[in-house]
Formats: C-alpha cells, sequence, structure tokens
C-alpha cells in the first residue's frame, strides 16, 4: 500500500538539469521529512538532499550545494529534486526517501522508492 515512485530521470550531458519527482500513496507525506539519497557505481549510497516535514529546512551534501534544489508539494503528496550544472560524478541511482522519527520510544517509519538511473555524460 505505501509507495515512493521516482520520475524524471535519463541521460543528459554535462551542464544540463534534470528535475526528479518523487510520488507518494498509501501515507502522508505532509507527516514526513524527505530525503534524496543516490547510489553511484562503485560507492557507498549518500544523502544529497534533506527537507524537513514542513519544508522551512534543507540540507545538502557538499557535493550538490549550489546546484541541486529539495522542494515538496504536500498538496500533491511529491517531492522533488532539480539538478542543475550536472557533472559526470553526479551520475548513479536516485532514491527517494520518506522518515518520520516519531519519538525515541518507537521504530521511526522508513519508507523509500526503487530509485531512478541519472546519467550524466557527453
Amino acid at each position: 500500500q505505501v509507495q515512493l515512485v521516482e520520475s524524471g530521470g535519463g541521460l543528459v550531458q554535462p551542464g544540463g538539469s534534470l528535475r526528479l519527482s518523487c510520488a507518494a500513496s498509501g501515507f502522508a507525506v505532509s507527516r514526513f521529512a524527505m530525503n534524496w539519497y543516490r547510489q553511484a557505481p562503485g560507492k557507498e549510497r549518500e544523502l544529497v538532499a534533506y527537507i524537513d516535514s514542513y519544508g522551512g529546512t534543507t540540507n545538502y551534501a557538499d557535493s550538490v550545494k549550489g546546484r541541486f534544489t529539495i522542494s515538496r508539494d504536500n498538496a500533491v503528496n511529491s517531492v522533488y529534486l532539480q539538478m542543475n550544472s550536472l557533472k559526470p560524478e553526479d551520475t548513479a541511482v536516485y532514491l527517494c526517501n520518506a522518515y518520520w522519527r516519531h519519538s525515541s520510544l518507537y521504530p521511526a517509519d522508513d519508507y523509500w522508492g526503487q530509485g531512478i538511473r541519472v546519467t550524466v555524460s557527453s
């Protein structure tokens, strides 16, 4: 029932842009902090961008600051990642994540999408 579905990936040349979308169903995104992670070939999964449940606080990996922007639209239960000035090093599978800590007395809710490929190459 709970699903996160990413879209908007593909092949782009260095310097180009893509916008990833993450559509949620089965739960209310408004209650969750949202994250974009990526898994590059031969590398560990890394956190790329974070946005809190209210959309008031964002954080980015140093490697993408100034180039990527995370946003959310709770009215349509979606989260986005605008990626500009793309570099070959950005090539990876990008994964959408929803996280709700609740409290220290309960396990967190932690949902993941299937991932979508982004390839930056000339």
